[in-house]
């Protein structure tokens, strides 16, 4: 039985495998899951993306399952609350940002229909494809990433830089980077958008 080919940044722990085999690079268009990525992107910066899908489920119950309504309520109790949870990354910048980014997450929707829509006018409705064939080869910004953080920072959202971007772009399937020998390229390539 031959083994899938996979990106070599998934690693051998079964979670990040599973993260790949599963979700990374998949267009999503659900605004709920956008939130989602947006809010561990942000978490991610200065650590592996590892660290933060090994604390996603406390995040997801931290963050009242990502609900931006709820989350954009939150206040100081809670942001005391959050510091006192070791099932997150405990960083009350990060944690401002979050609830200060479900406020502006709320206002994007009210103003543009949806926060998909906007998120994908980036890219011009579809996801960019790639054709590396190697991880190394891949670029930490694009010319699509700067212009999402320089908009999405204008709208008052934080730990949104370019990086930041790239990273929920490929993560949120705007930029199809599985690598060209990877089993999901093909696949990714292929999903109704």
């Amino acid at each position: 039985m031959t083994q899938l080919q996979r990106c070599n940044w998934a690693g051998e722990d079964p979670l990040m495998i599973e993260y790949h085999d599963r979700e990374w690079g998949t267009p999503l268009r659900d605004d709920l899951q956008l939130f989602e990525f947006l809010i561990l992107e942000g978490a991610q910066a200065g650590l592996s993306w590892q660290t933060i899908l090994r604390k996603r489920e406390g995040y997801r119950r931290a963050f009242a399952n990502f609900d931006p309504h709820r989350v954009a309520a939150f206040n100081d109790d809670d942001v005391v609350r959050l510091m006192d949870n070791p099932e997150i990354v405990r960083n009350r910048q990060k944690i401002h940002a979050a609830i200060g980014n479900a406020r502006a997450f709320l206002k994007v929707q009210t103003e543009e229909g949806s926060f998909s829509d906007f998120i994908w006018s980036f890219t011009d409705g579809k996801p960019n494809t790639s054709c590396r064939t190697a991880a190394d080869d891949t670029p930490s910004t694009s010319q699509e990433s700067e212009n999402m953080s320089r908009e999405l920072r204008r709208r008052g959202f934080k730990f949104v830089g370019p990086t930041i971007c790239y990273a929920f772009m490929q993560a949120a399937g705007l930029v199809n980077d599985h690598t060209t020998n990877c089993f999901r390229h093909l696949q990714v390539q292929e999903t109704p958008h």
